[in-house]
């Protein structure tokens, strides 16, 4: 089994403005075995379609910068790279994220440039999971878990390679304790 720690940044911009589609810029994940060994590490810009100019507020955010995505290749290019790096088309394999929005993404943007996505669904939600094993009431972010599992937060937050990095500790914490 490959377990896929992974994470997206997509465009963005303050206040979510309505009439402004989000797709992906960034994807960052770790390759972890079914030993809990981390195996391969994963990075990629990826140029957006639909707003291909990076807003102010998405650069500060992320710290992705207009150069960055601009040297990038497409989507379907880069989503290929990501399933053959990941052996997603082995069947035997589950892609993990903290929250369901980086799944929501993936399957908006094969949807987008008319791509299949059916493996985007074999998913783990390990936000959920993080609260049922440690009988929270409710969510906390990335960062928040860290600190309480007495984790320090490396690299840049809001970054898809140093959230997917710092997810793999979460993960690998538990390891055994994740339901699918």
């Amino acid at each position: 089994m490959n377990y896929i720690i992974y994470d997206l940044e997509a465009t963005c911009w303050e206040g979510s403005p309505p009439d402004m589609e989000m797709e992906i810029i960034e994807i960052g994940a770790y390759r972890v075995n079914e030993f809990g060994e981390v195996r391969a590490k994963f990075n990629r810009f990826i140029r957006p379609v639909i707003n291909p100019t990076l807003s102010d507020f998405c650069r500060n955010l992320t710290s992705i910068q207009q150069i960055d995505v601009n040297r990038a290749s497409p989507y379907p290019e880069v989503i290929d790279e990501f399933k053959e790096w990941g052996h997603i088309n082995d069947d035997d394999f589950l892609l993990c994220s903290w929250g369901s929005f980086d799944r929501k993404m993936l399957i908006k943007d094969c949807q987008l440039h008319h791509l299949e996505h059916r493996w985007a669904k074999h998913h783990l939600n390990l936000k959920e999971q993080y609260m049922k094993i440690n009988r929270l009431q409710r969510g906390m972010g990335l960062q928040a878990a860290l600190r309480r599992e007495g984790m320090v937060f490396d690299g840049t937050p809001h970054r898809g390679i140093s959230d997917a990095e710092n997810l793999v500790k979460i993960f690998i914490k538990y390891f055994g304790q994740w339901k699918w």
